[in-house]
C-alpha cells in the first residue's frame, strides 16, 4: 500500500516544489528526477503484482475524507473566480450547481458511507499505472526543451510561466495516479476535478483569447460530467448503499434495476471526459496549448480518465442494456464520423486530435459492448494508443 500511497502523493510534492523553484537549471533537475522516481515506482509496483485480479487494501481516513471534500470545493472556487474574471456565466453557473452539490452530498450522505478499503489494485488499474507513471513522466521529461524554444519565442518583457505548468503538468498525474487507485469514488472524484482543472489552466497557458476561449468550452463540459458523478454518489448513497466501487459494480451485475441510475450517470461522466460526441470540441480546442499539453491530455490522463470509467463499468454494461446501447452508439458514431474526418484534414495536430477522438470512441464502444473479448480489445487499445499518439504528438511538437 505504501507504493500506492507514494505514487499518488509525490508528484504532487514535486509539483509544489516547482512553484517555489525559479531557478531553471534546478527546475530541470527536480522535473527530470521526478519523472524518473514516479515512472521507476510505476513500473516496480505492476511488476510485483503481474496476474492481480483484485487486490483491496485496508485505507480508510475522515481527515482524507474531509481533505477531498476542500480539494474538490477548492477546485470549483478556482473555476468560480476565472468565470467572474472573464464573465463567463454558464461555467460560473455549473460551478455553483456542483459546489452546492458537493456539499449536500458530503453534509447529508458522504459520512454515512464509509469506505473501509479505500485503494486497490487489478490488471487494469496496473497498466493505467503503466501508461500514467511511464508514458506521462517521459511528456514532463520532453516538455522541458519544449517550453524552453516556447518561451524563447514569448514577445520580450513576456512573464515566464513554466513553473506554474510543470506544476500543473505533475499534479495532472497525482491526480490520474488517485482515480485509477481509488476505490472509494469519493476520492475518485477528487482526482476526477482536480484533473479537469488542470486541463482548464493548461488550455488556457498562453492567455490569447482562443485559448480562454477553448479553456472555458473545455470547463463547462466536464462541469457538466462532473454534475454527473456527483450525482451518481447521491443515487449511491440513497439507492446503492455503498461508496465503494468494487461493491458498487457487484451490485450492478446481481441488481442492475437498482444500479442503473448511477451506471448511466457515471457513463456519462466518462463520455464527456473522453471527449465522445457531442463534446468532442474542447479536446480540438486543447490543441491551442503548447504540444506537451496535447500529448498529456490525448494519451496518458484527462482522456484517459474517461475510458477508464467506462472499461471499468463494463460489467455493468454487460447486464444492463439502457446505458450499454447509450455507450455503444456514441462510441461507434463518434469512431465511425471522427475517422472519417480525420483524413480530411491537412493540419497534423488536428489529424491526431480527431485520431485520437476516433480512437476513443473505439475503446468506449467495446467497453459498451461489455463482454470478456470486448473488453480486452479495449484494453489493448488503451495501450496502444497512449504509446503512440503520445509519441506522435511529441513528433509534431518537434516539427513546430
Amino acid at each position: 500500500m505504501e507504493m500506492l500511497l507514494f505514487l499518488m502523493a509525490f508528484p504532487a510534492l514535486i509539483a509544489l516544489l516547482l512553484v517555489v523553484i525559479r531557478n531553471n537549471s534546478a527546475r530541470n533537475v527536480l522535473v527530470i528526477g521526478g519523472a524518473a522516481a514516479t515512472a521507476v515506482a510505476s513500473v516496480i509496483l505492476a511488476c510485483t503484482n503481474l496476474g492481480t485480479s483484485l487486490v483491496l487494501f485496508e485505507c480508510s481516513s475522515a481527515v482524507a475524507d474531509i481533505a477531498c471534500t476542500a480539494v474538490s470545493c477548492i477546485c470549483v472556487f478556482v473555476v468560480l473566480a476565472y468565470a467572474v474574471k472573464y464573465r463567463n456565466v454558464l461555467a460560473g453557473v455549473l460551478g455553483i450547481v456542483q459546489l452546492a452539490l458537493v456539499l449536500y452530498v458530503e453534509f447529508a450522505h458522504a459520512h454515512e458511507m464509509e469506505v473501509t478499503q479505500g485503494l486497490y489494485l487489478d490488471s487494469l488499474t496496473l497498466m493505467m499505472v503503466l501508461i500514467i507513471g511511464v508514458i506521462g513522466s517521459g511528456i514532463c521529461v520532453y516538455a522541458i526543451g519544449y517550453m524552453q524554444d516556447f518561451q524563447d519565442h514569448e514577445p520580450e518583457g513576456a512573464a515566464d510561466r513554466r513553473p506554474q505548468f510543470f506544476a500543473l503538468m505533475f499534479v495532472f498525474l497525482s491526480a490520474m495516479f488517485v482515480i485509477v487507485l481509488s476505490n472509494n469514488m469519493a476520492w475518485m472524484f477528487t482526482g476526477w476535478e482536480v484533473t479537469t482543472l488542470c486541463s482548464f489552466l493548461l488550455i488556457g497557458y498562453t492567455k490569447t483569447e482562443e485559448a480562454i476561449r477553448n479553456a472555458f468550452r473545455q470547463i463547462i463540459m466536464n462541469l457538466a460530467g462532473g454534475i454527473a458523478f456527483i450525482l451518481a454518489l447521491y443515487l449511491c448513497a440513497t439507492q446503492v448503499g455503498t461508496f465503494a466501487l468494487n461493491e458498487f459494480i457487484e451490485i450492478g451485475i446481481m441488481d442492475p434495476a437498482l444500479a442503473l441510475l448511477p451506471v448511466v450517470c457515471l457513463a456519462f461522466a466518462g463520455i464527456t471526459k473522453a471527449a465522445q460526441m457531442p463534446f468532442q470540441t474542447w479536446l480540438l480546442g486543447a490543441m491551442v496549448a503548447p504540444t506537451p499539453t496535447s500529448a498529456l491530455l490525448h494519451s496518458s490522463t484527462m482522456v484517459k480518465a474517461g475510458v477508464f470509467m467506462l472499461v471499468k463499468l463494463a460489467p455493468c454494461f454487460l447486464v444492463s442494456p439502457v446505458p450499454s446501447v447509450m455507450v455503444m452508439l456514441v462510441g461507434s458514431v463518434t469512431f465511425l464520423l471522427c475517422s472519417f474526418i480525420a483524413i480530411s484534414q491537412t493540419n497534423a495536430k488536428r489529424v491526431l486530435a480527431y485520431s485520437t477522438i476516433a480512437n476513443l470512441g473505439l475503446i468506449t464502444a467495446c467497453a459498451g459492448v461489455g463482454t470478456p473479448e470486448a473488453v480486452w480489445a479495449a484494453c489493448f487499445l488503451v495501450l496502444f494508443h497512449a504509446v503512440a499518439k503520445s509519441l506522435l504528438f511529441l513528433c509534431v511538437g518537434t516539427a513546430e
